[in-house]
């Protein structure tokens, strides 16, 4: 069996071990357009702010492909997946055939369209090659810019701030993160960033970057005009279906699988950022990008490449980041529309600025969101995961004191 993998994150990575563990004999090729060795994505912001070295971040030992009898041809990116052929074409013309297929290749990051986005120092905080280029350009920055305010802005803004950097961050929505949490949650998060010295601009946009050589100004839609040293861009990712034949595998915003990681062409697997699969709170296919999911969809995907039938249950968008003083847990649901017909129960401690909404479905939490003493996060998450029905009046979810003990007998009583 000649196995193709897209990819070498966590995605690629896992699912190769787990055709390996099931298949000692079949043939395991990992292509990757990043030359870089696996490693910890969501942690390269740890690096940049010096917390982390690169080696500290290795996904796996520097003889993991021989380990694992994989051959890796990094460096070269898929341009072209002829499902026709049964084969992958890199950018190099490069042609490996597969019985097998994942593509994992991960996403890109949503690139700025504003003239400028080409001048030196203007950065994306993606990848490891990403992260070595702002580390050399560190030295000469006085005062950066971040675009976007969801979790590679604030951690990039963070990162900087770290190491004595002035910065400003363009939001284009009314709060941070406003992916994740409700309105009330933002203004916390607002108020932290702003409480640490960052310069926080909500419902602003960049219409260009300026300079002669390097960027040295953004201006703004409203014709205001920042200086600054460097842009570091995070608005978002899009899962990198570029190379698919659209009129042949479905896509929507990702690949779509089904409940087994098989896409709708014969042989192939999707699993990780690139993946559109069920998401549990919402009942609907999304992409759910995020370490963990990508972990557990390539695990499952290997298992099913290699012959073994695995079911996966659905991802749960799920986001846990400290905003300095500020610990801040999401998971699934966080801000229904009114015809979803949800019900939010909140509470908000201000002297110890605790704060905790969640949002339920007829009998079922569908999500939540936590600020501060997330202990529980884990039990409320396993409630949404599995579906569990809340027989216990629903503002005992709101204390801080609840623990497994008082919801272990709904465990037993689902429906």
């Amino acid at each position: 069996m000649r196995y193709v993998i897209i990819g070498n994150g966590a995605a690629g990575v896992h699912a190769a071990e787990s055709i390996r563990r099931l298949d000692s004999a079949g043939s395991i090729k990992i292509i990757a357009g990043e030359e870089a060795p696996p490693y910890c994505r969501p942690m390269i912001s740890n690096v940049l702010e010096g917390a982390a070295s690169f080696e500290q971040i290795s996904l796996r030992q520097p003889d993991f492909y021989r380990s694992y009898s994989i051959d890796a041809v990094v460096g070269e990116r898929v341009e072209t997946v002829d499902l026709a052929a049964w084969q992958v074409i890199t950018g190099g013309g490069r042609k490996f055939p597969y019985d097998r297929l994942l593509i994992a290749a991960g996403a890109d990051p949503a690139r700025a369209k504003c003239p400028g986005a080409d001048l030196e120092n203007v950065f994306y905080l993606r990848t490891e090659r990403d992260t070595r280029n702002i580390l050399s350009a560190l030295p000469r920055v006085k005062r950066a810019v971040v675009l976007g305010g969801g979790l590679v802005g604030l951690k990039a803004a963070h990162s900087l701030l770290r190491r004595g950097i002035s910065v400003t961050m363009l939001i284009g929505s009314k709060h941070p993160l406003s992916m994740q949490v409700d309105d009330f949650a933002g203004k916390l998060v607002l108020d932290e960033l702003s409480r640490h010295g960052i310069d926080v601009r909500t419902r602003s946009e960049a219409a260009a970057f300026e300079g002669e050589k390097a960027v040295q100004r953004v201006r703004q839609t409203d014709g205001s005009v920042l200086a600054c040293d460097m842009v570091i861009i995070g608005k978002g990712v899009r899962p990198a279906v570029s190379a698919l034949p659209r009129e042949q595998i479905e896509v929507g915003t990702g690949v779509c699988v089904n409940d087994y990681m098989e896409t709708s062409a014969a042989g192939v697997f999707a699993a990780g950022d690139v993946a559109e699969s069920m998401d549990i709170a919402r009942r609907r296919r999304r992409v759910n990008a995020l370490w963990p999911v990508a972990v557990e969809q390539g695990q499952i995907a290997g298992m099913n490449m290699a012959g073994r039938r695995v079911r996966y249950r659905g991802s749960l968008s799920r986001n846990i980041i400290r905003v300095f003083d500020l610990d801040v847990l999401t998971a699934g649901l966080t801000a229904p529309p009114a015809e979803d017909g949800c019900d939010i129960l909140s509470r908000f401690d201000a002297r110890r600025r605790l704060y905790r909404r969640l949002v339920f479905r007829e009998d079922r939490l569908v999500g939540f969101v936590m600020l501060n003493s997330v202990e529980q996060g884990g039990l409320l998450m396993s409630l949404i995961h599995q579906e569990i029905p809340v027989r216990i009046p629903r503002e005992k979810l709101l204390e801080n004191s609840f623990n497994y003990s008082r919801v272990a007998p709904m465990y037993g009583g689902r429906s």
